[in-house]
């Protein structure tokens, strides 16, 4: 059954990604392996099933099982399932499990967009999404990697309403209203505090990666406070180096879990 706990009250609007889990055939291990990187505590919500993870007593990702290791799942939030899941298949995409009420939870369907790449629709119930994010330990972005980028923003933007603006780089979705969103409810100086960047950058809610070919794949960023410490705690406990890059603005690598299921962890570098 679901469980009666839930930490805070924040909210995600259509079209927004809210929430990630893990499916994973060995539940177990995989909780062992990310409380030990990110010091996340857990708690099994669904009868051997689910387990959320919190970190400083916010849900911030979940895992569930499954009979296959298939990686990381991000969440995108509706109004509406239903219309969601037709609109997807409309768009050329794939509805891999139909619309269906999990407990108070909330109500999902697991879709794909044309190129391949799963994500889940959710209208929340008592399951409101992340509660703590862009912080060391908690999820930072879902990031696409595609094959085809016209393809990939023909089919979200018909979706959700997403854009890639060249003011903001190739890099970044923004769903218009995001920043307008997140001022009126949990975070009301973001302008002010992102005075720096370019126009538009309050609404920016996912990433785009171009490879050379498919399957498309969504992957997701968490932060770290020093990548390299990181890397080293996660290979530690089972973990594999993929890839590592280094940016102006970023210290990144990308990781294999215990499971084999891909993730990539980021630090911001520090400009004096």
């Amino acid at each position: 059954m679901e469980s009666p706990h839930i930490t805070d009250q924040r909210a995600y609007p259509p079209g927004a990604p809210s929430w990630i889990d893990l499916a994973t055939t060995d539940p177990h291990a995989t909780c062992d392996f990310y409380a030990g990187l990110f010091e996340w505590s857990w708690e099994e919500v669904g009868d051997g099933s689910y387990w959320v993870a919190r970190l400083d007593g916010h849900d911030v990702a979940a895992a569930r099982r499954e009979p296959d290791d298939d990686g990381w799942m991000s969440y995108v939030a509706t109004d509406d399932v239903d219309a969601l899941a037709a609109s997807v298949e409309d768009a050329g995409g794939t509805v891999i499990d139909r619309p269906a009420d999990v407990g108070a939870a909330g109500r999902g369907a697991t879709l794909a967009d044309p190129d391949g790449a799963r994500f889940r629709g959710w209208r929340a119930g008592n399951r409101l999404g992340a509660q703590l994010v862009n912080m060391p330990g908690a999820w930072n972005f879902s990031i696409l990697h595609t094959p085809d980028r016209a393809r990939s923003m023909d089919f979200y933007g018909g979706v959700f309403g997403w854009r890639v603006d060249a003011a903001l780089g190739a890099g970044m979705i923004r769903l218009p209203g995001y920043g307008d969103h997140l001022e009126s409810t949990i975070d009301p100086g973001i302008r002010e505090r992102q005075a720096f960047a370019p126009e538009g950058f309050e609404d920016v809610v996912a990433g785009l990666s171009d490879i050379p070919a498919g399957p498309a794949r969504w992957v997701m960023m968490f932060t770290v406070a020093d990548r390299d410490e990181a890397v080293e705690r996660a290979v530690g406990l089972g973990a594999t180096v993929v890839s590592t890059q280094d940016s102006e603005w970023t210290q990144e690598a990308e990781l294999l879990d215990v499971r084999g299921s891909a993730f990539v962890v980021s630090a911001l570098v520090k400009t004096e």
